[in-house]
This record gives structure tokens, C-alpha cells and sequence, in this order.
């Protein structure tokens, strides 16, 4: 049994009942829900969020049995701006606050830009910008222990937290099992590296295999020498092997549909059920 989820901004934007139907009718299990791309007309900015509102979407959910395996809230948590970057931070808090009477324990994010713009650059990759990511996630860890909810930090390749080994360093840096990780491995690749995704995916799991809550699976190909996000199942990821290893380590691991959309989402759910079932 594999547990296949998406994310819920990923089906075309529909009422909420309807989109619940909607994903449940494909299968899926699980989804990541961000708030303000999923809950058109619905007011989610900072200071919105109660229990009522909670629970409203999370019976609608579970009518159908689908979980809310991740709150998405991702932000610029090193903005230029400290009065943008408190505002993300005071969200995210929010978002913790309630997540459980949402029926979730995950709140996630990715480590940001030193600039307002998120574009690729270098600077992410020297001391400070790192430094300053670790007081951000520390902060955001200490709210989320008072709620017994985890924070899912993601790297990537353009961030602070761009590889195996500075996501290691990030979780030694922050002392508390309530950081966990999102794993999505074709963000840990480049043009000069994807040939050696097995041994990458293999490093970040023998540093923090333990630690990672969440797979996100999306393919990539290859166009004007850089790597493209495409459906799962489209690209050069080697499933078999990520999904090998998962089945052993993480059994029933949400794994979580990334820039599939129509109409490759009932394939690539087939597909990932297929070579789960094989590995």
C-alpha cells in the first residue's frame, strides 16, 4: 500500500467540496494544502485563521478520507525586508497554532532568498545567509513545540539550504525533534550533477533519513542546458530506485505529487502505485 498524495493548488481552483471530490475520485490519500491558493474567496491572511475555520476544511477532507498530510505556508524566511520577513514568520506561527484542528502535525516551508525576488543566485551559498535561516527556523521551531506540531523544512538547490550536507548542518544547528524534513530530490539536482541522483538521494538519506516526514515527487527533463520540472513519470528521475529505498526505510510515507496537473495526474498516481508495489 502506498500512501499518494498532491498538492491540493495542483487541481484546476474549485469550490472546496468539489475539489475534495475531485482528488478523492483519483485516489489520492493525501494532500498539502496552502491556504490562500486552495480556498478561493476565503480570507487567509495573517490574523484570519481559527478553529472554526479548521475545521471547516478539515471535515470537508475527511468526508472523503483524504488526509491534510501538510500545511504549505512557504515564504522568504532571510526577506530583505524585516518587516516582510516578520510577517512570514508571524504566518507561519499562525499556521502552526492551528494545524492540529486541521488534523495536521506539518507545517512546511523552503529556506528562501537573500534577495525580495526569488531568483538563482550565489549569495544564498556564503555563511550569513545561512546563519540567518537557522535563527528563522529556530524561531519557528520554538512556536511549533509549545504546539506539539513539526516544522518541514525543504532545500533546494537555489536556497541557503541547498544540499545533504548543509540540511544536516541546519538540523545539528537546531537542537529539536520537532524539525523534520520535506525530501523532494530533484531539488537537491543540477545541470552538472543529475547523473548522479542515486548517490545524492542516498546521502540525504543516510544523514537524515530518520528525519524526513514527506517525500515530493516531480520528474524533470532537460532543455537549454538546465533542469525542468515536469509530471511524474515525463522525466529522468530514476523512481525505481528513490522508491526502493523509501519502501524499506519509510514505509507509508505520504509521498506528494509536485507540478502534476492535468492530464497526467491519474498516470503518474498509477505509475508511483506500480513501481511502489514492484520495489
Amino acid at each position: 500500500m502506498v500512501n499518494i498524495g498532491i498538492r491540493a493548488h495542483d487541481i484546476e481552483n474549485l469550490p472546496l467540496e468539489e475539489l475534495v471530490q475531485e482528488i478523492a475520485g483519483k485516489g489520492i490519500t493525501s494532500v498539502q494544502l496552502a491556504l490562500s491558493k486552495s480556498l478561493e474567496g476565503v480570507n487567509t491572511e495573517l490574523g484570519s485563521l481559527s478553529p472554526g475555520l479548521a475545521r471547516y476544511v478539515a471535515s470537508a477532507f475527511s468526508k472523503h478520507n483524504v488526509q491534510i498530510a501538510v500545511l504549505g505556508c512557504y515564504f522568504n524566511m532571510i526577506h530583505p525586508d524585516l518587516v516582510e520577513r516578520k510577517k512570514g514568520i508571524e504566518r507561519f506561527k499562525e499556521h502552526i497554532r492551528f494545524a492540529r484542528d486541521f488534523g495536521c502535525s506539518i507545517v512546511a516551508t523552503e529556506t528562501g532568498n537573500v534577495n525580495a525576488e526569488i531568483f538563482y543566485t550565489e549569495e544564498n551559498f556564503k555563511e550569513e545567509p545561512f546563519l540567518e535561516v537557522v535563527e528563522s527556523v529556530r524561531e519557528l521551531v520554538k512556536e511549533a513545540e509549545k504546539f506539539g506540531v513539526i516544522v518541514g523544512v525543504e532545500a533546494g538547490v537555489n536556497h541557503p539550504v541547498y544540499s545533504p550536507k548543509v540540511m544536516k548542518r541546519l538540523l545539528d544547528s537546531i537542537d529539536s525533534n520537532n524539525l523534520q524534513v520535506i525530501l523532494d530530490p530533484v531539488n537537491l539536482l543540477t545541470i552538472d550533477t543529475y547523473q548522479n541522483q542515486e548517490e545524492i538521494f542516498q546521502e540525504a538519506m543516510e544523514l537524515f533519513g530518520d528525519r524526513v516526514v514527506i517525500l515530493h515527487a516531480k520528474d524533470f527533463v532537460l532543455e537549454d542546458n538546465q533542469l525542468v520540472p515536469t509530471a511524474v513519470g515525463k522525466g529522468l528521475l530514476n523512481f525505481d530506485y528513490i522508491l526502493n529505498v523509501l519502501k524499506k526505510k519509510k514505509p507509508y510515507m505520504n509521498i506528494l505529487l509536485e507540478e502534476t496537473k492535468e492530464p497526467f495526474i491519474s498516470e503518474s498516481v498509477a505509475l508511483l502505485k506500480d513501481k511502489y508495489q514492484q520495489a
